[in-house]
């Protein structure tokens, strides 16, 4: 008997968007790797991308994010 069990099904109401088939789920179909989620909604899944993209804006923009790392050659 294996220590762990495998996960193979989501509960309902559990909502991911799949970056291979580029579509939402309602619990994940696809590989963890291939997918965001989970989201507490279709349409909060349905706007993955979008949510992605802004943070990566906010991040890229985090003075934290650019500390001019010491010891890195930055030219």
């Amino acid at each position: 008997m294996p220590l762990f069990k495998k996960r193979t099904a989501g509960k309902p109401g559990e909502w991911y968007y799949c970056l291979e088939h580029k579509k939402v789920e309602e619990g994940p179909e696809c590989p963890a790797k291939d997918r965001f989620g989970p989201y507490a909604s279709r349409a909060e899944a349905e706007h993955a991308m979008e949510t992605a993209r802004e943070r990566n804006l906010q991040w890229e923009n985090d003075p934290a994010w650019h500390d001019g790392s010491k010891g890195r050659d930055e030219g």
